[in-house]
């Protein structure tokens, strides 16, 4: 991904016909062994903004989708097979490469849809994207950043359960495991979310995402990070 952004961004700023135009990038420092593109993924689908990763593993239901971004993806994945192996939940897992680009294309589409009311509206490509995801179980999208940032295409999404997770709050020092879990976004946490998000719709009971939190090893009376 980062490959295909520096690429692009070079190209357009540099290139044959220089264009007008900032890239900033951001970049997390965690050493991890970088995943292959995944099949039929193009440079086009990474430089939109979101693509799915890696689908729902074989065998499991219920549904649900998880978003992640850069290394926090590695506790996405994780909590994709969590979610399959203990508690026979499926989950498409979709790489959120630019969650601003995604709200600005929406603003336009929903401009263009204002000013154009006689017209068949548009829909921005995060709707269509998400949409057979959104109609047929929860959306949870984790960051490493605040949940804001997720929440930027939240009302673009369609279907009835969006939770972001994110670390909002003071800054701590700590081992970048103890971190996440506390800022609940390790892959634990994101598993529990999607599982209290699953019975909110309706789709499984509350029992069963409590005893999944508890198996999960999840704290139900940790502080929260926004005030501690």
């Amino acid at each position: 991904e980062t490959a295909v952004v520096v690429r692009d961004g070079i190209a357009r700023m540099y290139g044959d016909d220089p264009q007008d135009v900032l890239y900033y990038l951001t970049l997390y420092n965690e050493n991890y062994r970088m995943p292959a593109r995944p099949d039929g993924v193009s440079d086009d689908d990474i430089l939109r903004g979101l693509y799915r990763f890696r689908p729902a593993l074989d065998g499991a239901a219920p549904m649900a989708t998880i978003l992640g971004s850069g290394s926090i993806m590695q506790q996405a994945l994780r909590a994709q097979e969590l979610l399959a192996e203990r508690f026979g939940v499926a989950a498409d897992v979709w790489s959120a490469t630019s969650y601003q680009l995604l709200r600005n294309e929406a603003l336009e589409h929903e401009r263009w849809n204002r000013l154009h009311a006689e017209e068949e509206p548009r829909l921005p490509l995060v709707t269509r994207l998400l949409g057979e995801a959104g109609g047929r179980g929860p959306i949870v999208a984790v960051s490493d950043y605040l949940r804001a940032w997720p929440d930027l295409i939240s009302r673009f999404v369609p279907g009835g359960s969006w939770r972001s997770l994110g670390t909002d709050g003071f800054g701590r020092s700590d081992t970048r495991e103890a971190l996440r879990r506390f800022f609940e976004v390790d892959a634990e946490s994101v598993a529990a979310t999607v599982m209290a998000e699953l019975a909110r719709c309706g789709q499984i009971d509350r029992q069963r995402a409590a005893a999944a939190a508890r198996d999960l090893g999840l704290d139900a009376d940790a502080p929260f990070s926004l005030t501690h």
